[in-house]
């Protein structure tokens, strides 16, 4: 099991802080996403405290869980948001987030979207092509506005992560290419409506070795002291997020504090306010999926399968990444059995696990897809007319629901 306090065994059940998770269930059916509030603000405080030395500001990558409970909990303790979408920065706005206190990315914005976070007044707007300035330039024009910018620098940077959330490679969709620089910087002296504030950059997702931050910082801090040389005021520098966590207790991820040792020295006497975007680093183990088996079966072969309420449609992680999660039962068992848990979902890649030992538990019984937290419920469809499933926050004893069970009327609602 991972290495947790906030979903642990009591008396033989697994709880999350001080509430049986068989209580939830009961209570609020299942398939349902349980999050740990506690555990989102021990992780956010973990971060603050390894980069504690460095003149930074954390703004959390809302891709990553966008339930607002998620925001708000994380925004209480000081955090900024990083949005990509109209739609997220909605969210993050609801949220009660103030929007000088959210900067938005994204590669393909609308100038609808580029009008809205305008209008909010966001802290900056993240471009990553030529075109995008010229979009951002007339909008802001249209507005009367002078529009704070960052540029997303690629860093062709090839982190050995899953090459789906690879982001700082040049053979990639993100980011400005650095042969593009030179052309990036005289628009901006013919762009009035165009601030220039901010460098930018994003390797991506999963990144266990330090080195590969080294790397892109580096080159980063390269177009910092080329953008100061053409006389650009930059105040803030942005190294993204990325930073990983554990699915799997044998490959556990490098600490925080590993590339906090490393990144400080190299950026704490440059002048500017660093920028992270953690996401994932947050909120992954934060949550899990509860799920009843429903059926058990054996084939000819003597496959084992437990076929659960859950699947594809809550946690795309491991039918698109080939990712591991750990599945426990929610009631200890003596015995185990290797067995694949999947899902009801009419595709082959609809599992949680395959050939794995897993406690012999019977049918009706639940279990627990742990590390659900980040890139679950806000990757969830209908796939197969199914419902989303609730969504509950714990803290300490106190259970909240923070987003209800979809209904059937719903799946319409906004058909003619």
């Amino acid at each position: 099991m991972l290495d947790t306090h906030f979903f642990s065994f009591s008396d033989g059940t697994l709880c999350c802080d001080s509430v049986r998770l068989d209580e939830l269930a009961q209570q609020f059916g299942t398939p349902l996403f349980v999050t740990s509030r506690q555990s989102l603000v021990s992780q956010y405080r973990s971060f603050e405290e390894a980069f504690a030395s460095l003149p930074h500001f954390t703004c959390y990558s809302v891709k990553a869980n966008f339930n607002l409970s998620v925001i708000r909990a994380l925004a209480q303790e000081g955090s900024g948001c990083d949005v990509n979408s109209g739609g997220e920065l909605y969210r993050a706005l609801k949220a009660g987030v103030p929007a000088e206190k959210i900067i938005m990315a994204g590669i393909g914005k609308s100038e609808a979207e580029i009008k809205y976070a305008l209008t909010s007044g966001v802290l900056l707007l993240k471009a990553e092509s030529v075109s995008e300035l010229r979009a951002i330039d007339r909008v802001a024009s249209r507005l009367g506005k002078v529009a704070s910018v960052a540029i997303r620098i690629n860093p062709n940077v090839t982190a050995e992560t899953h090459p789906y959330i690879t982001t700082g490679d040049s053979k990639e969709k993100f980011g400005i290419d650095e042969a593009e620089l030179g052309e990036v910087f005289n628009l901006f002296k013919t762009l009035p409506n165009l601030s220039l504030q901010g460098l930018d950059m994003h390797i991506g997702s999963q990144i266990f070795d330090p080195e590969y931050y080294v790397a892109a910082t580096q080159k980063l801090l390269d177009v910092l002291e080329s953008a100061r040389h053409l006389g650009f005021d930059i105040k803030w520098f942005d190294l993204g997020g990325g930073f990983p966590v554990t699915y799997d207790p044998q490959k556990p991820a490098t600490p925080i504090t590993k590339f906090a040792e490393k990144l400080i020295p190299m950026v704490e006497d440059k002048g500017v306010t660093v920028i992270f975007e953690p996401g994932r680093f947050l909120t992954a183990n934060a949550s899990v999926i509860l799920t009843r088996i429903l059926y058990r079966k054996r084939n000819h072969v003597g496959k084992e399968f437990f076929i659960v309420d859950a699947g594809m449609t809550e946690l795309i992680r491991p039918a698109l990444y080939q990712s591991h999660h750990e599945v426990l039962a929610v009631t200890r068992h003596d015995k185990s059995i290797v067995a694949d848990v999947v899902g009801p979902i009419c595709e082959s890649s609809d599992f949680f696990t395959r050939q794995r030992a897993i406690d012999d538990a019977a049918e009706g019984e639940l279990l627990a897809v742990l590390s659900s937290g980040a890139y679950g419920a806000v990757m969830s469809s209908n796939y197969n007319g199914r419902l989303r499933p609730a969504e509950v926050m714990v803290d300490g004893d106190e259970v909240t629901l923070t987003r209800r069970r979809e209904t059937y009327e719903q799946l319409v609602q906004n058909e003619l």
